[in-house]
């Protein structure tokens, strides 16, 4: 079935795609689940925000359907959240002000600001590892290392384009030595042997082929020369400034919602996923038609790994750690981006979170 994640091509695309960013947002934040207040006398009273997803609405926003279900939005002040599904990065409607926040990635982000100085920074990140691979057959391609992929057909997304060349960049492969085969996002053209290497998602891709029966083999990027963040939530320059308030409750709710994942039963979290999916499709937005459960579940469980890592356990969801802002900026300056810390990053809310409020560093049961 199709599946991930589009991660906006590098240069003039990413704001040219501004100019329609309205419409896209109109057309998405009609039908998608809102949380409103309970009206119960809350102290803040922060509106309305919405936040686009990279991606339909399967597990990768969890946390998200948590904090709609468990009231956190409603406990921190918002009257509504909009969450606009994907394919997106966001970052264009970031750039026009359609959108507060956006989940998307250090690549996307990192070629905006380096490429157009987008005023654009990355506060927080839910998944401390992307979970990018190149995906191929056991008894295929079996790629299991950058070398491996000399001679091979890749089967690479359009969108995903400039994420493939900067693997290749941070481990000196010329594009000459391999072949790109441009695919969508159905990883069927491995399956049938038309590629030997697929641009896929650990989380995603690569459970629906080992799930059909097929032994796999991946090549994973965080593992390979690009070991940075996505699932990042990025915000304007202005309103970082502007917001201080209002972005420490909205990252509050996602931290009880994301602690919800880890504490609740894992057929609970399955069930609250499907339910939002269900939602989103009887409201008109894109989806890939009902999720499969075991699938489900696989993708929560592969997840989790990309989540919870020493770093979190020590200083909690969301944080990033000064080595792993380092070989986020390492990982893009092996692309051709060359960025300093603070350029992409500012991290002060989210610290500032834990130093006020130490209890929410216990996610696991």
């Amino acid at each position: 079935m199709p599946t991930r994640h589009s991660i906006r091509r590098r240069g003039g695309i990413i704001l040219a795609l501004a100019a329609t960013a309205a419409l896209a947002l109109s057309a998405c934040s009609s039908s998608t689940p809102s949380s409103s207040s309970s009206g119960d006398g809350e102290s803040a009273d922060f509106g309305d925000v919405s936040i686009q997803y990279s991606w339909i609405k399967n597990e990768e926003f969890a946390g998200e359907y948590y904090a709609y279900e468990n009231g956190y939005y409603d406990e921190a002040g918002f009257a509504t959240v909009t969450g606009i599904p994907g394919p997106d990065t966001g970052v264009a409607k970031l750039l026009s002000n359609t959108v507060q926040f956006a989940l998307s990635d250090a690549a996307s982000v990192g070629a905006a600001v380096a490429e157009q100085q987008a005023p654009l920074k990355i506060i927080a990140t839910t998944f401390q590892k992307n979970p990018f691979t190149i995906l191929s057959l056991k008894d295929g391609g079996d790629i299991a290392t950058p070398e491996d992929l000399i001679g091979k057909k890749i089967g690479v997304q359009d969108s995903n384009a400039s994420v493939f060349k900067a693997l290749l960049a941070a481990n000196d492969i010329d594009e000459s030595d391999l072949t790109i085969v441009p695919v969508e996002f159905d990883p069927t053209p491995l399956i049938k042997g038309e590629v030997d290497g697929f641009m896929a998602y650990l989380t995603n891709e690569a459970l629906t082929v080992e799930m059909e029966g097929y032994e796999t083999t991946n090549l994973a990027y965080a593992d390979n020369g690009l070991p940075y963040v996505a699932e990042s939530y990025t915000v304007t320059d202005q309103y970082l400034a502007e917001n201080p308030d209002l972005i420490k409750a909205f990252l509050i709710a996602e931290i009880k919602g994301w602690t919800d994942t880890f504490t609740q039963p894992i057929d609970t979290t399955v069930d609250t996923v499907i339910k939002y999916n269900k939602e989103s499709a009887a409201s008109g937005e894109t989806t890939f038609g009902d999720l499969d459960p075991a699938k489900v579940k696989a993708g929560v469980e592969a997840q989790a790994k990309l989540i919870d890592t020493e770093d979190t356990q020590a200083n909690g969801l969301f944080t990033i750690s000064d080595d792993l802002k380092e070989q986020t900026l390492a990982s893009l300056k092996a692309s051709g981006w060359e960025l300093t810390v603070d350029q992409l990053f500012d991290t002060t809310i989210i610290d500032e979170i834990y130093a006020e409020n130490p209890d929410l560093k216990k996610y696991l049961p």
